[in-house]
Parts: structure tokens; C-alpha cells; sequence
């Protein structure tokens, strides 16, 4: 059934706005997961903050994180780059908001996030220069993907 003929489950897709259920079902292709490289369920995610596990949900339903089904067994995870010492990257957020506005949906977002750019002013990929601090620039080129 068709979303247009009456199926109120939400999507995945579209611009990134899915609930942590629509998150919960898109599941990764192996390149993808690769790529990423270290993953943590949410009971990590949650340990490593210092929440409690309905917290670590909250967090991917508010897209604080955006969190994706890996693995053989499917668990919801998310990227552990996305954490650092003092808890969720505070770039992020508005980073994610900006790619979703370009068209891109988790899934796509992740892989833009975590494909290496030798233009950026860090070596790695965008999350690497978030996390040195180039937030605006990773913020403008997530905008001109929109363009």
C-alpha cells in the first residue's frame, strides 16, 4: 500500500524528517556501514552519555543523531564520530537540518558525512572538519547541494 492510498506508517526518505520508527527500518548497505566505520547501538550510545536508553531514542526521533539498522542482527546505531568527550557533536544538529533542506535523506546524508573531500581544510571527510571546528564550511557545501 501506497503512503498516498492510506499507509500512515512514515518513510525513511524524502527530506530526512522520518519518526525513530521510519529511522529504525532503513537499513544500510554494507558500503555504506563500511565506510562509517564504528558504529554503537543505542544501549552504547546511552552508557557513554550517561542516559538512560529512552534518552539515546529521543535523541535520534529529535535528529540530535541520526541513527540507522546495521549488521547482520539490524540493531539501530549510530556513527560513534557523532560523539565526543563532552557528549553529541553540537554542530551536528543544524548540519543535519541542512542537509535534509538539500534533499538528502539519512541514509544519503550519512554517506556525504563520512565520503573523504581532499578540499576540505581538514584531511577526511565533512564530519572530520565538524569535529575540528569547521562547521560553517561544512554547513555551506551541504547548501549547495540544494543548488
Amino acid at each position: 500500500m501506497t503512503e498516498a492510498a492510506g499507509d500512515a506508517r512514515p518513510r525513511a526518505g524524502g527530506r530526512g524528517r522520518g519518526t525513530l520508527c521510519a529511522v529504525a527500518e532503513q537499513r544500510l548497505d554494507e558500503h555504506l556501514t563500511t565506510l562509517v566505520g564504528g558504529w554503537l547501538s543505542l544501549p552504547d550510545v546511552a552508557e557513554r552519555l550517561g542516559v538512560r536508553l529512552s534518552e539515546a531514542r529521543r535523541m535520534v526521533e529529535d535528529r540530535e543523531l541520526l541513527g540507522a539498522r546495521v549488521g547482520e542482527r539490524a540493531v539501530l546505531a549510530v556513527p560513534e564520530a557523532f560523539l565526543g568527550p563532552d557528549g553529541v557533536l553540537p554542530a551536528l544538529k543544524g548540519t543535519f537540518t541542512v542537509l535534509a533542506d538539500a534533499g538528502l535523506d539519512d541514509a544519503e546524508a550519512l554517506r556525504w558525512l563520512f565520503t573523504a573531500d581532499p578540499t576540505l581544510p581538514v584531511p577526511g571527510c565533512p564530519v572530520d572538519a565538524i569535529r575540528a571546528g569547521h562547521k560553517t564550511e561544512v554547513r555551506r557545501r551541504a547548501m549547495e547541494l540544494a543548488l
